[in-house]
């Protein structure tokens, strides 16, 4: 049996076994990503997309994701691959190959590669071995990334990556329970990237999960604790996946939350309004 250091879950998998993730194995001999340079999106998007409204502004993204996730998030908005294991169709890419696609982009305006759409931290040494290639390259990594990851992976990455947008799903370790993660991770996440790289934060603003003005209120001190310049993105939530019984965040409470956010930050952004 051997354990996965990658996420705090730290499964303990047998040969043969997968993680809760569904994107890591133990092969017997070793714990690998079953999703190494196995690609089931891919676009050329505005580096605003992801979102980095502060990180080379108008600039593009060659942004790449697989499949599967650590957290388990009943209202995902891209649960189609997020929640899919190895059976999902995939096309493979190495790491050289993905990083000569970014440099070719760069006519473009590409900057380099952006690892999203699914959790990029469960496809740990994909990222790394290409972030490597990158950075020879002088091209940029960045990471959209739910924030679990255990404090030894996460700064044995850092000096590779240029930039993270870390989802922040709320307040408390209620809201983690339900989502099956661990606030405190998330948290710790935050303030050691902050300290290594660019960072801005989202939070997707869900109808009775999230939404309070009290919420807000502690959400934004905290991060103005580390600095009152990092970006928070206060997203609208539509109805996804599981979560179908409740309409879309209104916009008002969306603007609202904003403004409250503000009274702690400098930069505080609305978005899918």
């Amino acid at each position: 049996m051997k354990t996965c250091e990658i996420c705090p879950h730290h499964c303990r998998l047998n040969p043969g076994e997968i993680g809760k993730c569904r994107g890591r194995k133990n092969d017997g001999e070793k714990i690998f990503p079953l999703n190494y340079g196995r690609i089931t999106s891919a676009a050329l998007d505005p580096i605003e997309k992801k979102p980095l409204y502060r990180f080379f502004p108008g600039s593009k993204i060659l942004s790449v994701g697989s499949f599967g996730c650590n957290l388990n998030c009943p209202f995902c908005q891209n649960f189609e691959i997020s929640m899919a294991d190895s059976s999902f169709p995939t096309q493979n890419i190495s790491p050289e190959d993905l990083a000569r696609l970014a440099a070719d982009l760069k006519n473009r305006g590409n900057i380099g590669v952006a690892f999203t759409y699914n959790e990029p931290f469960i496809s740990y040494e994909f990222v790394r071995d290409t972030s490597e290639i990158l950075q020879r390259l002088g091209l940029k990594s960045v990471l959209v990334t739910n924030g679990t990851v255990t404090a030894g992976a996460l700064k044995k990455i850092l000096p590779l990556i240029d930039a993270m947008n870390i989802d922040l799903k709320g307040f408390s370790q209620k809201i983690y329970d339900y989502l099956g993660g661990d606030f405190e991770t998330v948290l710790r996440t935050i303030e050691i990237a902050a300290k290594n790289c660019h960072v801005e934060v989202t939070t997707l603003i869900v109808p009775g999960m999230n939404d309070s003005e009290e919420d807000m209120i502690a959400e934004s001190a905290w991060l103005a604790e580390i600095s009152p310049e990092i970006p928070l993105h206060v997203s609208r939530f539509f109805p996804r996946y599981k979560v179908t019984n409740i309409p879309p965040t209104d916009v008002k409470k969306v603007y609202a939350l904003a403004e409250i956010a503000r009274k702690n930050l400098k930069f505080v952004y609305t978005g899918n309004c």
